[in-house]
């Protein structure tokens, strides 16, 4: 995912991170000068789903507008191996963590 609020808020007419910070603390979402530098400067890890509903709402816009899908992003991190599901994997002798092999049953 691609986190798209800066060039949303540029289509807004909002240029600075303190004047976002601003119109959301208008709207009723008091965000601290970290957590906006984050949201501002990179992608967040999380975020409630109520602070990006009155997101959307001062940048007149959807979630999808600010999280962009970038499927190519997660074919690359895919593993060769599994990226061919038709060769099976071989199986691992059952082990019992000790030396000496199994009674048999």
């Amino acid at each position: 995912m691609r986190w798209n609020m800066r060039m949303k808020a540029a289509e807004a007419g909002i240029w600075k991170s303190t004047e976002l910070r601003r119109r959301l603390a208008e709207a009723g979402l008091e965000i601290s000068a970290g957590k906006m530098s984050g949201l501002w400067a990179g992608t967040p890890t999380t975020i409630r789903l109520d602070d990006l509903d009155v997101i959307c709402f001062v940048l007149g816009c959807t979630p999808t507008d600010l999280l962009i899908c970038e499927p190519e992003a997660v074919a690359a991190r895919r593993p060769a191996e599994q990226a061919t599901a038709s060769s099976p994997r071989p199986r691992r002798p059952v082990t019992t963590g000790r030396t000496r092999s199994t009674p048999p049953a």
